[in-house]
């Protein structure tokens, strides 16, 4: 189901011109252009490379150009046309193996004759004429290859360019040498294994290897499988890699163009945890698409729409209404597709995989947008929460490397022991059971409120989004002991269930230290907060009789103001305080706690009063 989506998708993006033919990589990164005359010879070397800023930092970046699609290497030798490495186009050994150096450029002047021979081009003959006089020993010593000798050596991909009539490029632009490539690249292997494809349905020869996913962090960056045997525990009946599971060679070309599409596509890939998160429309349309990883995951400052937009949107669709977004008209009925992608060494591992209507899609997301609306604080900028956000209510923040780090290789070498310590991973499972939860209105996940759970009995602090997952979680995942009277936007000055009145009533006597003793280094939350929210009988006697103490310290007019709440909190107590709370219980306390630290004061007012 998979390979036939992104299948259909690479079409409708070859359709509209997005995406490269079968053979061509649209959009590989070359270094160098070095330019032959007819005779063969070397006779500038150009460099591609741009700056581009990236964060802080500018950086030389290779330009990307369309050129005829790369073989998967691994530790062989397989030769590329027309763009490579220095190693198969000048046979440069920088790596102290020239006895491999020497087999790459054989490698590939083969190849260039196999397909070459014959072609009536300037531009190929020149090619040809390359590979027949270049001494690959004395590469090195080439005064235009000096002065990027360095940078060229660096695995940089390198491309032959011609001066034509019309002006100097590359030779992959030539209409003879397309041809050539085009009709090698369809020609059947004779000894190539002929199957049904299981994604096009068609007999075609079977791709033994797919071409390599890149872009997904943790994954090796040479690329990744999506999928792959190579392994006897892997394989079946005999059958070897691919045939295993038959793919054709186009389905497997496209399948992977269209994945490393949107993978390389920052408005189409998002990142949660350790799981890269794309989406597409099945038609190729970039407002659904676009729609949907707004509202998931926040809108780029660069959209030029605001939060209310996306609600807009999100609720008119929900309603079987079309809606404009982005230059772009969105149907209630166009499918999407949600696909979550984690490293799993040479591998990919799949963490969800959604597809629906728009519509139903909207749906879910106003769900979980709704189970997550509550109080917010004055300089909370954010108007609804993104699912990052909310994974990363589940862990420690740790903070960034220091620049004076860089450049220090005992430094880097700590930042990267230490790194896990720093910048500690959400648990494997929660991205994908997360946005699957959000996507398709199931239950939230355990791993969801347990990180929450945890990070409150760490640093004792309920932030805006932990208040939220427990609303949420609750909400959807329904307890009678965390009750709806409870799970409300703002605070419920009317609710007398216990668990919340505690909450409340440790949030006002907090308030009362503060008040008492202001900047003191260790309050009643960091020492008492855990018991309080656990075992309330044991803590609670005893924070009453120091609030008493502190509201001695107080003028009139704020301790009547704080004796008033405490007086009306306890009055909503009808019972002994719980020796236990279980964890919904507790849900409702840190809820109750959350509500009460948002409610406005106005002690001032009555302070006033009194004077």
């Amino acid at each position: 189901m998979i390979l036939q989506a992104l299948t259909a998708y690479y079409e409708a993006m070859l359709k509209k011109g997005i995406v490269a033919p079968p053979g061509w990589d649209g959009a590989f990164k070359v270094s160098f252009w070095l330019e032959l005359n007819d005779s063969g010879e070397l006779i500038d070397v150009i460099d591609q490379r741009h700056d581009e800023q990236r964060g802080k930092k500018t950086v030389l970046v290779p330009l990307p150009m369309s050129v005829p699609a790369h073989v998967k290497r691994s530790s062989g030798v397989a030769a590329n046309f027309l763009c490579d490495n220095s190693s198969y186009i000048l046979g440069a050994d920088e790596k102290g193996k020239p006895e491999r150096a020497v087999q790459c450029f054989e490698a590939c002047d083969a190849l260039h004759h196999k397909l070459l021979d014959g072609v009536d081009s300037p531009a190929a003959r020149a090619v040809l004429a390359f590979f027949d006089t270049w001494q690959p020993e004395l590469a090195a010593s080439h005064p235009l290859l000096a002065e990027h000798w360095k940078d060229i050596t660096d695995n940089a991909n390198l491309v032959f360019c011609y001066d034509y009539a019309d002006g100097r490029r590359t030779v992959t632009e030539d209409p003879a040498i397309q041809d050539a490539w085009q009709r090698h690249y369809y020609n059947t292997d004779p000894n190539a294994v002929m199957a049904q494809c299981l994604v096009t349905g068609q007999t075609a020869p079977i791709a033994a290897t797919h071409p390599s996913i890149k872009g997904v962090p943790g994954a090796q960056s040479s690329g990744a499988a999506l999928v792959s045997f190579n392994a006897p525990a892997f394989c079946s009946y005999g059958h070897e890699q691919g045939g295993n599971a038959p793919v054709s060679k186009y389905a497997a070309f496209a399948y992977t163009t269209a994945l490393n599409t949107l993978l390389a596509d920052r408005d189409r890939c998002k990142i949660i945890g350790d799981t890269a998160v794309v989406c597409w429309a099945e038609n190729a349309d970039n407002a659904a698409a676009d729609l949907g990883m707004d509202a998931i995951f926040g809108i780029p400052e660069d959209r030029g729409v605001q939060e209310s937009d996306v609600t807009a949107a999100l609720k008119a669709l929900a309603a079987g209404k079309s809606c404009d977004w982005l230059d772009g008209l969105i149907l209630p009925d166009q499918h999407v597709y949600f696909l979550g992608l984690a490293p799993n060494a040479a591998r990919l591992s799949v963490r969800f995989f959604l597809r629906d209507s728009i519509r139903r899609f909207a749906e879910h997301i106003n769900q979980h947008r709704e189970a997550l609306e509550i109080v917010r604080p004055a300089n909370d900028p954010w108007e609804d929460l993104p699912v990052w956000k909310l994974v990363r209510e589940t862990v420690r923040q740790g903070k960034r490397p220091s620049s004076s780090s860089v450049g220090d290789n005992s430094a880097a070498n700590k930042d990267t022991i230490n790194q896990k310590e720093r910048n500690p991973s959400p648990a494997p499972q929660l991205a994908g059971d997360l946005m699957r939860a959000i996507l398709t209105g199931s239950r939230y996940p355990a791993t969801l409120l347990n990180g929450v759970t945890l990070r409150i009995r760490a640093e004792r602090e309920i932030t805006r989004g932990r208040a939220a997952i427990i609303k949420a979680y609750y909400t959807r995942n329904r307890s009678k002991y965390c009750p709806e009277e409870v799970l409300t936007v703002t605070l419920n000055d009317e609710s007398e269930y216990l668990p919340y009145v505690l909450g409340r009533l440790f949030a006002v006597l907090e308030a009362v230290q503060d008040a008492a003793n202001p900047g003191i280094n260790t309050t009643i939350k960091d020492r008492y907060f855990n018991s309080a929210c656990a075992t309330p009988a044991i803590v609670f006697p005893t924070l009453i009789k120091l609030a008493q103490k502190h509201l001695q310290k107080l003028n009139a007019g704020r301790s009547k103001h704080y004796n008033k709440q405490i007086t009306a909190l306890m009055g909503m107590i009808h019972e002994d305080f719980p020796t236990r709370m279980t964890r919904p219980e507790q849900g409702a306390f840190e809820i109750g706690y959350y509500h009460q630290t948002q409610k406005p004061s106005n002690w001032n007012k009555e302070e006033n009063e009194n004077v």
